[in-house]
């Protein structure tokens, strides 16, 4: 245990009920145990029914769903025709909130209809949804493909709409966020059109800019409402650093399976445990791994019952764990990001992080979700051998005093906004003057791109309008979640079926799930027998086998445009260019790795085409003649390959801790010699068309990166570098190092690697 922090219990800030609260409203908080609220909870009471615009910012279990049900419900018992329409990221959020909506209501005789409008819901209840519904619950997926190319048959409800709720707002952020304003962009235009002007009620867990995101998504100003009046139990963090097996290439045991011992010590304590891992195949992994370790079939596995969660399992298969969670039938979930949200799981008195999930608002999400009810809780951070996981263990005060991230969105970003201008166009013509966004370019903007959607034969210009002309629906072919609409669905043709397990999103799919490949679910293992990419289908049976499979992806980068040039340093350190290129990514092999172990047992090929993608990108030139280029220009070829890499990965590794993204939202890719700048070259780019603003945030934050790498080389025990630093390709160790610089002294390289970094930090 590197580090032990403890955080006292807090009392609460309470305030009396609202004085014009209705009577039957307030007998319905009553029957639940509420005789007085907290105290941002009666400020928000007061921001709403002013009908003023506001963001909730505070954290997990803090009540922030009465500060928009109570302002809600009351308005709608005072305006019968009034409608309100809530919006989650995920359908687990929106059932979750049915319930609690209709305990509040039941609880009351409240006469007010509550309804879930999403993918799962039958057609019959869509339309009682559309007509009597007077809080509508759904996701922006939804009112995006389902209900705003639909308005015309939500004309009562939109010409009614008094509120919208967006929960768990630090959840729209990169390519989702952007994409979700310019849903509520057209929400908007929508609304006023049927004129209706809801008043928006936004709750995010802690964020750096709530104001700034709150007003990226809504497109006007909101209020910050980040007083936190709820108590809180005592809480327990806990820093976990693997020990050291092999002290030369400075590698440490497996975060999986120094996870899942601490998770099965919890559960065999007695103690409610959820455990996050990075990935959809971790999950599975140590979910198998727990189970494997529990099984007994004289005691029902100790009596304890472990399940994994994440995206891709089938909507029943998740609600059965949640409820199983919440009813205390499953005493242990192993989870990626997706019960992160604020899901009722019930009581839960652990959470272990397998490896720092990428950002800080992220962590403390995944620590709130231990000690809902107001118990002691312990959250156990579990470091990987990466720089950034390592960089926060040394430097636990950095951690807790760090304040939260601010959160990014693009909602002008051209890949996006013209998918949304087209679905704008599709839903109602655009006048003449009439602006799609926000901002003194708004103007300009629109008509540019409506003239690009006239040259594609998709929209005509008649009578000062533009009008659609296509045959085509779009929202249908726009995806919010990824560059693709195409998820391929995964077939299990065991014992000659063919029943769908699952669905991934098409460039996951090369990388996951291609021929040969093992694929996990529920704790079962498939052999992939057939990836059909040109027809979206997986087909799988059912195998045991003592090995899971990674993908090796190859990269490559073309220049397209140099936007913009400036010198780090005065331009004597290094230059840097921010511009579009273009990325090809291709999963050429992949490795067999053993179960526990993790070693290697061999390699096998892959056959698919490549990825290709248009996005932003900074590319750091080591030129000769500056400073960082001249730390280099001593070296053989294979040394500056190496020293290269091995800073790339380093500076990528722990931009995270500067950037409020996952380490996947970057990508990143060197050359020794690269054929547009024509010397050593180092890219970071955003993994989406378009780019969401990531590779410009890493330009004015990369000397912060720099310093942080630098410390990391100085401060790692290793001898010639290990996958807390430069990465262990690079290491000496008598000829078992597999990686392409495998062959040289990998104290030169750490040596170079370092020289590097203490040059691009004199910037």
């Amino acid at each position: 245990m590197a580090h032990i922090e403890r955080m006292p219990p807090r009392e609460a800030d309470w305030a009396p009920l609202p004085a014009d609260l209705d009577p039957a409203l307030a007998a319905a908080l009553s029957s639940r145990g509420v005789a007085r609220l907290y105290s941002h909870q009666a400020r928000a009471y007061e921001l709403a029914r002013a009908k003023k615009d506001f963001v909730v910012v505070t954290p997990t279990a803090s009540g922030k769903t009465l500060c928009y049900n109570l302002p809600v419900a009351q308005t709608l018992l005072e305006e019968p025709s009034s409608r309100a329409l809530y919006l989650f990221p995920t359908k687990a959020l929106s059932q979750d909130q049915q319930s609690e909506l209709n305990e509040l209501a039941l609880g009351g005789g409240l006469p007010l209809r509550v309804y879930t409008y999403d993918g799962d819901t039958p057609d019959s209840l869509r339309v009682a949804a559309r007509d009597t519904g007077r809080i509508v619950i759904s996701n922006p997926d939804m009112l995006h493909s389902g209900v705003l190319p639909n308005h015309a048959k939500w004309i009562h409800f939109f010409s009614n709409l008094k509120y919208v709720v967006i929960d768990e707002m630090h959840a729209y952020r990169g390519v989702f966020g952007s994409h979700v304003a310019d849903v509520i962009r057209r929400l908007r235009r929508v609304a006023s059109f049927y004129g209706s002007d809801p008043t928006f009620i936004l709750c995010s867990a802690t964020i750096g800019n709530p104001g700034e995101l709150a007003r990226a998504l809504i497109g006007r100003p909101a209020l910050e409402l980040s007083e936190n009046g709820a108590p809180r139990g005592e809480r327990v963090v806990i820093f976990y650093n693997p020990p050291i097996v092999d002290p030369v290439q400075g590698i440490r045991k497996s975060t999986a399976t120094e996870s899942e011992a601490l998770a099965l010590k919890l559960l065999r304590s007695g103690v409610k445990t959820i455990l996050f891992a990075r990935s959809r195949l971790k999950v599975e992994l140590i979910a198998s791994y727990i189970a494997e370790a529990l099984a007994n079939p004289y005691n029902r596995n100790e009596g304890i019952r472990i399940s994994p969660y994440r995206s891709g399992l089938l909507p029943s298969e998740r609600r059965a764990i949640e409820k199983g969670l919440r009813e205390g039938s499953i005493q242990g979930v192993v989870s990626t990001n997706a019960l992160e949200l604020g899901i009722d799981i019930g009581g839960l008195d652990a959470a272990v992080v397998a490896g720092f999930p990428g950002g800080f608002a992220s962590f403390w999400q995944q620590a709130g979700r231990a000690g809902r009810r107001g118990s002691v809780s312990i959250a156990i951070l579990v470091a990987s051998s990466s720089p950034l996981d390592q960089y926060i263990i040394a430097h636990p005060e950095y951690f807790f005093a760090r304040s939260p991230e601010t959160a990014r969105i693009d909602p002008d970003n051209p890949y996006v906004f013209m998918d949304h201008l087209k679905c704008a166009a599709f839903e109602l013509p655009f006048k003449d003057g009439e602006s799609f966004g926000c901002g003194e370019d708004a103007g300009p903007v629109t008509v540019e791109g409506l003239e690009l959607l006239e040259e594609e034969g998709v929209v005509r210009h008649a009578g000062g309008r533009w009008y659609w002309s296509d045959q085509s629906y779009p929202s249908e072919k726009i995806s919010l979640r990824s560059a693709t609409a195409d998820n391929v669905v995964i077939i299990d043709e065991t014992g000659g079926g063919a029943r769908v397990i699952g669905e991934m999103d098409r460039p996951s799919a090369k990388e996951l799930i291609f021929d040969d490949a093992v694929y996990i679910h529920l704790g079962r293992q498939f052999m992939v027998r057939k990836l059909d990419i040109a027809n979206r289908t997986c087909h799988v049976v059912q195998k045991d086998v003592d090995y899971w499979t990674d993908a090796v992806v190859k990269t490559d980068i073309e220049v397209l445009t140099e936007d913009e040039r400036f010198g780090l340093g005065g331009g004597r350190v290094a230059e840097c260019v921010l511009g579009d290129v273009l990325v090809r990514s291709q999963a050429e092999k992949f490795k067999k790795l053993r179960f526990h172990t993790h070693e290697n047992v061999g390699y096998g090929e892959i056959s698919l085409p490549p990825e290709e993608m248009q996005t932003r990108a900074i590319a750091l030139l080591l030129s000769p003649g500056t400073s960082a280029g001249d730390a280099l220009a001593s070296s053989h070829e294979a040394l500056k390959a190496a020293t290269l890499a091995g800073v790339g990965r380093l500076i990528h590794d722990i931009a995270p801790a500067f950037l409020m993204c996952d380490p996947r939202d970057i990508g990143r890719a060197e050359r020794v010699r690269d054929p547009h700048f024509d010397c050593p070259t180092i890219y970071f780019f955003d993994m989406y068309p378009g780019g969401t603003g990531l590779a410009e945030g890493l330009s004015k934050l990369l000397s912060g990166a720099v310093s942080a790498a630098k410390e990391r080389v100085r401060n790692c025990g290793c001898e010639g570098g290990c996958p807390s630093c430069i990465g262990v390709d690079f290491a000496d160790s008598g000829g078992a190092g597999q990686g392409p610089f495998s062959a040289l002294a990998g104290g030169e390289v750490k040596a170079r690697a370092l020289e590097l970094l203490e040059a691009l930090g004199k910037a």
